[in-house]
């Protein structure tokens, strides 16, 4: 099989803009309509939807490559990033810290070209001194860096990047493109998710590191779209991609057998539109939020606090299966019975609604936002 990288026209991408008319149009909608959103907020509650996103970025960015993270872990390092925290968290797993601290740079420097340094730099933020992987440096084995799914013996190699003695220049030239392409270079590419959508594929296909190209991958499209609109964005495009994922794969590899990408530009500003859309949901959901806890501030007890702020910290999706008296009980270190009387009190003063599920002693119940 001949892929992109080894065919003639090689890195010199086509594709067709009026197949995708309809979608730029919704992107600047939608676009708009965020900013618009986040900045009717209050500060605090800005700042509460602005860290709610990275940390959504965050944990699906790292379950896309298998990784499942602690959701306080991932939080308590952006949040020391962001400076909020006056004695910074204790941050025990060092992959929540690296993905954290990487939100944060990426965000915190959107607008600096990019370099070496800094793709050297968020490789040993995401991997730190992982003494299996050479991290900070170009991959530089002589084994072929492929893409296999099946069996030993049964595999089937879905790409082949190129060889390691291609990578210091094929990145070189990666770079300048990428500075180039931006706002006031010498080719700029106005169309931001354009432009965010072949950086990743660009940057995909050269696979420049042992690990975390991905990761590193997807930042980078955050970073071309944060350039391109004039700020930090705000969405999780990750999260839409995870939940995408057999299709992300599938095009992905479909668009490295070829420099014709409009197919892959397409479905990567479906995707962009659909973590805008939730972007949208995401600041409602802060709102709501807020207004919660003004209303019941003064009528909760440290436990139903507790309980109530680990059901929210799973976004509008909700808290998986709902709260019973189990859970409850397991949350906050209490009998059955104080338990079963706590969600009773929540049910009574409105905060906490039926679910649906379950009945009598195992009734199971969502927050009423």
């Amino acid at each position: 099989m001949t892929y992109n990288w080894q065919q003639e026209n090689w890195p010199d991408f086509r594709y067709d803009l009026t197949k995708i008319e309809e979608s730029m149009y919704l992107f600047s909608e939608k676009i708009g309509a965020v900013s618009g959103a986040l900045k009717a907020l209050p500060d605090d509650t800005q700042l509460s939807a602005i860290i709610d996103t990275m940390l959504a970025e965050a944990i699906k960015t790292s379950e896309i490559e298998g990784e499942y993270l602690s959701r306080k872990d991932v939080m308590s390092s952006i949040r020391n990033g962001l400076g909020l925290n006056e004695n910074p968290d204790p941050v025990p797993d060092r992959r929540a810290n690296g993905i954290g601290q990487l939100m944060v740079d990426v965000r915190n420097t959107f607008l600096s070209p990019l370099n070496q340094g800094t793709l050297f730099s968020w490789h040993h933020m995401l991997l730190g001194s992982d003494s299996r992987i050479k991290t900070g440096q170009w991959r530089n084995s002589p084994e072929p860096m492929q893409v296999v799914s099946g069996t030993y013996g049964k595999e089937k190699i879905h790409f082949e990047a190129p060889p390691s003695d291609r990578v210091p220049k094929e990145m070189e030239r990666f770079i300048t493109w990428f500075n180039e392409t931006a706002p006031g270079g010498k080719a700029p590419i106005i169309q931001a998710p354009i432009r965010s959508a072949i950086a990743h594929l660009y940057f995909e296909t050269i696979h420049p590191f042992e690990d975390g190209n991905g990761r590193i991958g997807r930042a980078l499209a955050e970073k071309a779209i944060s350039q391109g609109i004039g700020r930090p964005v705000l969405l999780a495009l990750s999260k839409a991609i995870e939940a995408n994922k057999a299709a992300y794969y599938e095009t992905l590899q479909t668009a490295q057998r070829s420099n014709e990408i409009t197919e892959w530009i397409t479905w990567f500003l479906d995707i962009v539109i659909t973590a805008q859309t939730d972007a949208e949901r995401q600041i409602d959901f802060v709102l709501k939020k807020a207004k919660f806890f003004d209303h019941y501030r003064d009528q909760l007890s440290e436990r139903q606090i507790k309980v109530i702020r680990r059901m929210l910290e799973e976004g509008p999706e909700g808290f998986e299966g709902g709260i019973n008296a189990g859970k409850y009980s397991s949350l906050t270190k209490v009998s059955k019975a104080t338990a079963t009387r706590d969600l009773q009190d929540l049910l009574a003063m409105g905060a906490i609604i039926p679910s649906g599920e379950g009945g009598g002693r195992s009734t199971k119940y969502k927050v009423n936002i």
